[in-house]
This record gives C-alpha cells, structure tokens and sequence, in this order.
C-alpha cells in the first residue's frame, strides 16, 4: 500500500487520494451501478464490466492525474480507509480553450453524508489556488443531488446548456476572483 504521501488533498473527515489497485472490487463496485453511472456521460448507462475494466480504469486514471491540478481520485474516510466515489478535475470532452469540470460520484451506500460536498470543496479550492481561473460543473438536468453539492460548495448556476455534451446539463461554474475560499 502506498503511504499518506499520495494524498492530494485532506479535510476534516477525508483524504482524496489515486484509486489503488487493491481497490479495484470497489471501484468496480460503484461503477457497475445504474445508479450511479446514469449520471455520468451522454446517452444511455454503461455500466463497468468486470474487474479488468476496473484495473485499466484505474492506469488511465493515474496517467490523467500527471499534470496538476488535473486528476482523477478516491474519496477515502480517514474512519474506514474504504473509497466512498471518485471525485475529479478534468478537461471537457471538445473544451475550445482548455476548460476544466470538477465532478463526483459515489456509491450509493455512501450518499447523503456529505462526502461528495466536503471533497468537492476541497479540490475546487486547490484547483483555483493551482491557478486555474475558472472550474466548471456539468449534472444532468434531473440529478438534484448533485446540482445541490454544486450550489453547496459556492458554484453559480449558470442554467441549462449544451455546451459540450448533446445532452442539456445544468451548467456551474466557479472562478478564481470570486469564488469564496476559506
């Protein structure tokens, strides 16, 4: 097992860490729920596979998370050690000028302990203190749980776009100069 010094960034309650691939049974576990992955991507769910497809999710993962601020992480209670979700921050998928999402997602034994909100805050502030001007995040028009930790975590809503997917989402966005920071 690799040492704290992987950590990317700590809470109060948390550690947001690289998905290790001992957990790869976890990280298939979340990712192999409609769910959860009815909220990830245009079009219909794709659930994960199997757990080959958790171990190279889990390479392409460490090769997004090379230059930061960009990356792709566990969410890990310091109380248990066990992931609860990922959360990310990553260029958009045809971004004109490089602009970067923070998302989230969590197993669903997770939901509704303010995970997802305390880590998110945690890497969009390191995001916008790594220098980036400007974070976004997209959520499906209907995923209210996440338009909440959005809003949560000091993000403007900026309404329904199609902006880089198909598909509307409901569009936030967070920039250096104004977002609140503690």
């Amino acid at each position: 097992m690799s040492g704290h010094n992987d950590v990317v960034v700590a809470t109060e309650r948390l550690d947001v860490r690289p998905w290790r691939h001992e957990e790869a049974d976890r990280l298939l576990d979340i990712l192999s729920r409609v769910e959860v992955v009815q909220w990830l991507d245009d079009g219909p769910p794709r659930p994960m596979a199997d757990l080959d497809a958790a171990h190279a999710a889990i390479d392409r993962q460490h090769a997004r998370s090379t230059t930061p601020p960009l990356g792709f992480w566990a969410i890990v209670p310091r109380a248990t050690g066990v992931p609860v979700g990922s959360v990310l921050t990553l260029e958009l998928p045809d971004a004109e000028a490089g602009e970067v999402e923070i998302g989230w997602h969590l197993h669903p034994d997770s939901w509704g302990q303010g995970w997802a909100r305390e880590a998110a805050a945690a890497v969009l502030g390191r995001a916008l203190d790594h220098g980036l001007e400007e974070v976004w995040a997209l959520t499906h028009v209907t995923n209210h749980p996440s338009r909440a930790v959005a809003a949560a975590i000091g993000m403007r809503d900026l309404g329904v776009h199609t902006w880089w997917y198909e598909e509307p989402s409901q569009v936030f966005r967070a920039d250096r100069v104004t977002h609140p920071r503690p």
